[in-house]
């Protein structure tokens, strides 16, 4: 496998939106990433899909890492900014973060 420098995980299941928005959002993200010419070479972006990230509610969810950021309530418009502006500019879209996970220090 390609070396990659994020990972998106898309959650897919049925808990967190009534109508499993996720699954578009994860086809949308495919389009959004060869747009942004983000699929091969150093800035690759691995995209997964998850049937659950135990978050359970304000979904549609989606996770970046290494930065550990989680965006809830993802809509095809934030979805763009988050491609644009997080993935490809390196800015977090500080607006729709619920959370962040941080490193344990010791």
């Amino acid at each position: 496998m390609e070396p990659y420098a994020r990972h998106v995980l898309v959650c897919t299941g049925g808990f967190c939106t009534e109508d499993r928005q996720g699954r578009g959002l994860y086809s949308l993200l495919a389009q959004l990433l060869q747009r942004e010419e983000l699929l091969f070479g150093p800035n690759r972006v691995k995209r997964s899909e998850a049937p659950c990230l135990g978050v359970c509610a304000g979904g549609p969810i989606v996770a970046v890492y290494p930065e550990g950021v989680w965006y809830a309530g993802v809509t095809p418009q934030l979805l763009e900014r988050i491609v644009v502006e997080h993935l490809r500019d390196g800015h977090e879209v500080s607006e729709a973060v619920f959370h962040r996970l941080t490193k344990a220090e010791g």
